[in-house]
C-alpha cells in the first residue's frame, strides 16, 4: 500500500453517512495537511481520532440489539443486528459499515500516514 492508496481510503471513510462527525473533520484536516508542515501533526490526530472511533464487533453487536438501533433502523433493525451476529460469528473483530472498514484498513497502515 502507498500514501496515494491512504488518501483515498480515507477520501472514502468521511464520505460514507456512518462516518462520525469528528473523524470526518479530523480526516479532512490530515487529507488538507498533506504535503505540508503541519502533516505530521495532523496525522498523530487522525491515527488518535481513528483509534478511539472504529467499532469493536462487540460494540457493533450490543449497539445493533440496542433501543437506539432500533429508533434508528426501524423495520431494517433485526436485519441490521443480524449482520452483526454473523460478522462477529466469522471472526471480525471491527465493524464492516462504510467508515470503519476503510479506518481499519488506514490502521493496518497507519505508519504511512505518520511518516
Amino acid at each position: 500500500m502507498k500514501k496515494g492508496d491512504i488518501i483515498e481510503l480515507t477520501k472514502k471513510m468521511i464520505s460514507a453517512p456512518s462516518c462520525y462527525s469528528g473523524l470526518k473533520a479530523v480526516g479532512q484536516e490530515w487529507l488538507d495537511a498533506v504535503g505540508t508542515a503541519g502533516e505530521k501533526a495532523a496525522a498523530q490526530k487522525f491515527i488518535a481520532e481513528l483509534e478511539s472511533d472504529i467499532t469493536e464487533i462487540d460494540n457493533l453487536v450490543a449497539f445493533a440489539h440496542s433501543e437506539q438501533a432500533a429508533k434508528i433502523f426501524g423495520e431494517n433493525a433485526k436485519g441490521f443486528a443480524a449482520h452483526a451476529d454473523e460478522l462477529k460469528a466469522s471472526g471480525a473483530k471491527f465493524c464492516d459499515c462504510g467508515a470503519c472498514a476503510p479506518g481499519v484498513e488506514i490502521l493496518k497502515n497507519k505508519a504511512l500516514v505518520l511518516d
